[in-house]
């Protein structure tokens, strides 16, 4: 079981007081990354215009762009709330960038309002994600949109 309020706490260390963004999203890409198990990738997309567009992660290679007219990463940008999915090939339009990832964990990150980019999080592993890992993910959201 991960402990968020020390995860949180982590990602507070790496980021307050550093103004560089992609950094600051390397970093916590390889913190997630780090400090999960059972993950084949842990990153963020920054959206540009209607596209989210690859930024910092861990994991094998991936999409560069997602409309956000599709996917689990394009539903958290369309219905701004994150998305918990249990099975991606259960979930209408999922777009495989990994064959590998069975599960997946996206929260929208927000800056003065609006929705500027997702945290992604894929198992390979089916049902990886819990409504406690999505709460701890919102709780780290919250705090990482406090310093982009």
């Amino acid at each position: 079981m991960t402990d968020y309020n020390e995860l949180t706490a982590q990602a507070e260390a790496l980021i307050v007081g550093v103004p560089h963004r992609i950094a600051n999203l390397a970093n916590l890409s390889a913190l997630i990354f780090d400090s999960l198990d059972d993950l084949n990738w842990a990153g963020f997309y920054l959206l540009e215009g209607d596209t989210l567009v690859l930024g910092p992660f861990q994991g094998k290679p991936a999409c560069i762009e997602i409309p956000v007219s599709r996917g689990v990463c394009g539903a958290a940008v369309r219905e701004d709330r994150s998305q918990l999915v249990f099975d991606v090939h259960q979930f209408p339009g999922h777009i495989a960038c990994d064959s590998a990832s069975r599960s997946e964990l996206v929260v929208p990150l927000h800056q003065n309002g609006a929705i500027i980019g997702v945290l992604d999080l894929d198992s390979p592993s089916p049902a990886r994600f819990t409504e406690a890992d999505r709460r701890g993910f919102e709780q780290l959201a919250a705090a990482i949109e406090q310093v982009l």
